[in-house]
């Protein structure tokens, strides 16, 4: 059921239609929620193409896609997306400096190999990047590790250790530290629970690394 208020008709009371944003995971709304009207946006791993597709069809952005696997390529082209197939560790140099508003990584950055190198590129092509992914700091995470001495996981953390595409996994902390460390400015953070709920926490926190389950983060480049 949508969480859309309940309406009631004649004394029964219906939920009200999903809207475009409620069929939208939920940390992919609050990224929606960041970009502006018809800006000019790269969706780098943008899997089905569900935040392409809301972007486009509710913000008349102009959006499109680079996605690894060739399912959501096709998945997407069958949208009437404009998606290739291409790698965020590999494919996006040819890409000019401020080509778009805005360039999104949405669950992705743990999953390339040279995570420093590719958040360069993002913040180069970009005036704008909004990057989220799953905090490995998170209290149930620890705790897991903890009391059962392997590899945890969880619904955002889903494969096991040896056929994870995950290779890079942070905390919120070490997302923020290096951040500083590269001269990025953090303009804008969401910390979510495990329901995709934001929560009041300042990233720099120790309690916005142990509650939140994952992160979004708008990032631009610093002052030289």
């Amino acid at each position: 059921m949508s969480r859309s208020a309940a309406i009631e008709l004649g004394g029964v009371v219906s939920p009200s239609p999903a809207t475009p944003a409620d069929r939208l995971r939920r940390d992919l709304r609050v990224i929606a929620d960041m970009i502006e009207p018809a800006a000019r946006v790269l969706d780098i791993g943008c899997g089905d193409g569900a935040l392409l597709g809301y972007l486009v069809s509710e913000k008349g952005a102009d959006a499109r896609g680079v996605e690894l696997s060739q399912s959501g390529v096709n998945a997407c082209v069958g949208q009437g997306l404009s998606v290739i197939q291409g790698d965020a560790d590999r494919d996006l140099d040819a890409y000019p400096k401020g080509a778009f508003n805005i360039v999104v990584l949405s669950q992705t950055l743990q999953a390339t190999r040279n995570p420093r190198r590719v958040l360069e590129t993002l913040v180069r092509i970009g005036e704008r990047a909004i990057v989220s992914f799953p905090n490995f700091g998170y209290w149930r995470v620890r705790l897991s590790l903890l009391a059962r001495g392997r590899m945890p996981v969880t619904p955002l953390l889903a494969h096991q250790w040896y056929d994870s595409p995950n290779i890079h996994l942070c905390t919120i902390r070490d997302f923020v530290a290096l951040c500083g460390e590269m001269n990025i400015r953090i303009e804008k953070s969401v910390t979510l629970d495990r329901y995709g709920r934001p929560y009041a926490l300042d990233p720099r926190g120790s309690l916005a690394n142990l509650l939140a389950e994952q992160g979004v983060f708008v990032l631009s480049r610093g002052a030289a």
